[in-house]
């Protein structure tokens, strides 16, 4: 089974381009299921593990087992989703005859509404950074950047320096799949970057690194210590527990929406593939609601 997995990983790197984080993800879930063919099914051990003996009630088994270990339904659609294509592959190679977790329907995912941040309290995240130090103005830059133009952690870490198009306030991105996308960024974020480039010399010694944003090595920084630094001008705003870098980007969503933006524009912005994906964007907090109300109804 190790050679069959090695070489749909493969077949997916090479063939399909998909980005690492996917295949780690395939990895880890096709493990569990051979796990779980191992030691409640076949009993034969990895080696002698048959396939075409899995059908569609074996995976309908799995996922049932998942949903005893209180997995999340969305990391059950992901697992579904890696054996429909695993097996999707070994026909193509003639090792099975056929999928058998094409015809199992996938796990309902549980709908959350997008934690968002009210425009005054991103305004007061914004201000924590000590623009009067250099990394603190790199803090103010890479923070305007995210909430100006929606960014992924990944993909604010991954802009160089020849992405970013200052006097046309444009900033070519790498998103998900290693998808390009051109986001735009209004005049603040403009002036952030301009003062960080001015001060970024102080920390880069090597003038062939790219990156837009770098640690106080010069080197280019890490989602990681984006999330660090994130937290930690959280807590300093005393703002609300579970806010997020990822917040930002459903705040910058939210707060184009609310202004009236298109929620076509808003998903290409984002980068979002389905429109499905962009429209959790369109639901109403409350004052809003109380808003409409009182507008509308006869009797407010």
């Amino acid at each position: 089974m190790q050679n069959e997995i090695g070489d749909f990983l493969d077949y997916l790197t090479y063939e399909k381009n998909a980005s690492p984080n996917t295949i780690s993800a395939y990895r880890m879930d096709l493990e569990q299921f051979i796990t779980f063919l191992c030691n409640d099914y076949f009993t034969l051990g990895r080696d002698l593990l048959d396939l075409k003996k899995v059908d569609h009630l074996t995976v309908r088994s799995y996922l049932a087992f998942l949903a005893h270990r209180k997995l999340a339904r969305s990391s059950a659609a992901r697992q579904l989703s890696a054996l429909r294509s695993f097996f999707k592959y070994l026909m193509r190679e003639e090792a099975v005859e056929m999928n058998p977790a094409r015809s199992v329907a996938t796990p309902k995912r549980e709908k959350h509404l997008p934690s968002v941040m009210q425009p005054s309290d991103v305004v007061l995240l914004l201000e924590q950074a000590d623009t009067s130090t250099t990394l603190g103005i790199r803090d103010r830059a890479f923070l305007e950047v995210m909430y100006a133009s929606g960014l992924r952690i990944s993909e604010l870490v991954g802009i160089d320096i020849e992405d970013v198009e200052l006097r046309a306030r444009l900033v070519k991105v790498r998103g998900k799949g290693s998808k390009q996308r051109i986001v735009p960024f209004g005049s603040k974020a403009e002036e952030s970057i301009r003062a960080w480039l001015a001060s970024r010399g102080d920390l880069v010694s090597n003038i062939e690194e790219p990156a837009l944003f770098v640690n106080y090595r010069g080197e280019r920084i890490t989602t990681r210590s984006v999330r660090r630094l994130f937290d930690r001008y959280v807590r300093k705003a005393s703002l609300r527990a579970g806010i997020s870098p990822h917040t930002m980007r459903h705040s910058f969503a939210t707060h184009l929406l609310n202004a009236g933006a298109d929620l076509r524009g808003i998903q290409e912005l984002l980068g979002h593939v389905s429109l499905s994906t962009t429209q959790k964007y369109t639901h109403l907090n409350d004052f809003q609601l109380i808003a409409v109300y009182r507008k509308a109804h006869p009797k407010a």
